[in-house]
């Protein structure tokens, strides 16, 4: 009988076993691929607290050793979860020519692509083996240090004239953080009136004013 080469198990029939639809045998790439999406899958279903590592090898028919070889902790297979759905979802906006444009247009795939994963994750944090997890550490978690659609966004303004400042970060995410708590009050995508509100009443007035000096009024 085969041997799972993953747990030292017989494979074929065994429940948890690695074998695909049809008894093809997953691995590598495609096996972790097919654990993560059901990791998902069973966060949608059941929530962060049904996000355990025998709910999760049972719906990928693999086993806990499985996982456990690959991310130690629920904390570490939750970021990859996350982060395999930043990675089939990406977020794309070509060169519009202008600031204005361009992030009113990641605010709408930001909204639609991304709902779901917010309206699960959009809470202040959870707790994953008795320790509490913020939102902003599990982002940082799953982007794990590539540069954001909002980085090259603010990059190409800068080429183009639009921003001669650096933006601090919290101002750079204020966007993202209205979007999200918008999103998580009404339960669905943000509409357009909403989009443009966020960047032509908060946003741009307030990259106009650090233009203008804000950041050093601040610092005096």
């Amino acid at each position: 009988m085969p041997t799972d080469s993953a747990t030292g198990q017989s494979g074929t029939n065994r429940p948890g076993g690695t074998n695909g639809p049809g008894g093809r045998r997953r691995r590598g790439a495609v096996l972790e691929a097919a654990i993560l999406d059901a990791a998902w899958d069973q966060i949608r279903e059941a929530g962060v607290a049904g996000f355990t590592f025998d709910a999760v090898a049972s719906r990928a028919r693999t086993s806990k050793p499985v996982l456990y070889r690959r991310w130690p902790s629920r904390k570490e297979l939750l970021a990859a979860t996350l982060h395999r759905q930043l990675v089939v979802n990406p977020l794309v906006v070509p060169d519009l020519g202008s600031l204005r444009d361009e992030l009113a247009r990641l605010l709408r795939e930001d909204s639609e692509k991304r709902f779901q994963f917010i309206g699960v994750f959009g809470s202040l944090g959870v707790v994953l083996d008795g320790s509490s997890v913020s939102f902003a550490e599990l982002r940082r978690l799953a982007i794990g240090g590539s540069q954001s659609t909002m980085d090259a966004i603010l990059v190409r303004a800068r080429e183009r004239g639009e921003i001669t400042v650096d933006l601090p970060e919290r101002v750079a995410g204020l966007p993202f953080e209205m979007l999200r708590g918008q999103v998580l009050m009404t339960q669905k995508p943000l509409d357009e009136e909403s989009i443009g509100s966020i960047v032509d009443e908060v946003f741009l007035p307030l990259v106009r004013a650090y233009e203008h000096g804000l950041d050093a009024a601040n610092e005096g």
